[in-house]
Formats: C-alpha cells, sequence, structure tokens
C-alpha cells in the first residue's frame, strides 16, 4: 500500500482526485476546528517524544531491558531520516492554507504519532498484560483522531496521512520483532546489554 500511494503521489496519478475531494470535504465540514487542532497538535514531536521518552523510561527501569529500549530509540529515529527525503524528493504540494508550499507527502506528523503512541503500546505490552489491548485500540483512535485533525486542519492531503501509517506499520513491525527476540534473550537469561 505504501508503494501505491508513494507511486501516485510521485507521479501525479489518478487517485488523487479523490484524495482531494476527500480532503477538501473534511477540511470544509462541520468538524469542530479546536478539537482538530489539539489532535493535531499530538502528532508534533514536542508532544509525542517526551511521551514515548516518560513510557521507555518506566519500561526500561521496570524490566532492565536494554536492548528494548534500544530499539524504540532506533524505530523513532528512522521517522524523520525516512520522512524528510521522501518530502523532499516528491515535493507534493499541501492543501490550499499551504499551499503554494510543498513536502507534504508523507505526513511527519501522522507518521510521528503513529509510532510514537504505537511503540508506548509495544513497550507497554508486558507491563499491561491483559489490558495491553485496550491500550492498543486507544492508539488506534487516538492517531485516527490525529490524523482527522491533520485533515480537518487543511494541513494534509489523506492520502499524506495513510501513506505516514503505512510506513509506521511498516516500522512497528520491525519494532515488534526486535522489542520480542530482546525480550526472549532477556528471559533465557543472556544478558540484554
Amino acid at each position: 500500500m505504501l508503494t501505491v500511494l508513494t507511486w501516485q503521489v510521485a507521479v501525479d496519478g489518478p487517485l488523487l482526485s479523490p484524495d482531494v475531494r476527500l480532503g477538501t470535504a473534511i477540511r470544509t465540514s462541520a468538524i469542530p476546528s479546536v478539537p482538530a487542532e489539539f489532535f493535531a497538535d499530538l502528532g508534533n514531536m514536542t508532544v509525542a517524544l517526551p511521551i514515548l521518552a516518560a513510557t521507555l523510561a518506566y519500561v526500561t527501569w521496570r524490566t532492565r531491558h536494554w536492548l528494548t529500549a534500544l530499539a524504540a530509540v532506533v524505530t523513532m529515529a528512522l521517522v524523520p531520516a525516512l520522512v524528510s527525503p521522501l518530502q523532499l524528493w516528491l515535493a507534493r504540494p499541501g492543501p490550499p492554507p499551504m499551499a503554494p508550499e510543498t513536502g507534504f507527502y508523507p505526513s511527519g506528523h501522522a507518521a510521528t504519532a503513529a509510532v510514537a503512541y504505537g511503540l508506548c503500546v509495544l513497550l507497554l505490552r508486558e507491563v499491561l498484560r491483559e489490558r495491553g489491548h485496550a491500550a492498543a485500540y486507544g492508539c488506534v483512535v487516538v492517531n485516527a483522531a490525529v490524523g482527522l485533525g491533520l485533515v480537518r486542519q487543511g494541513y494534509h492531503w489523506p492520502v499524506d496521512v495513510i501513506g505516514s501509517w503505512c510506513l509506521a506499520a511498516l516500522l512497528l513491525y520491525c519494532a515488534a520483532y526486535a522489542i520480542s527476540r530482546s525480550r526472549r534473550r532477556s528471559s533465557s537469561g543472556t544478558p540484554s546489554c
């Protein structure tokens, strides 16, 4: 899906016309601006990174899984390392309030929120145990609200947000694999670092 969306943005493909129509409909809808701005702001690094850092510190202190912490830090660092070059290369124009600026695909805010809050759920999975599913559902709802807020406020088109979610899913899948290997290594008695 990430490849298809990126290709559509790169070649100004036919998927972008319905994307613009949907984005315009959301931007001009009756969705209240104040809550939309609040949720859009949850994708800012200044909000998401401190939440991830606090979660990371707590879980590392509780579990002493240092490789888990390293996997989370590397995963989060990959967000700007992957998003920024794509934004420069594709130079997608933003919605009318942001135009003629470019560099809107993929959304850095949507990717930051999805990866940071997704990592929080992955890290807390062991601590939360049976409540882990509720945290995962909460993460999905928060990220949907972030994406809707970004589109409603005219910061991004829907495809920008969906592409970021696809990228985040790939990064979180890799992080989950690394974290589970780290935890298995720790539980088998092998020092984690």
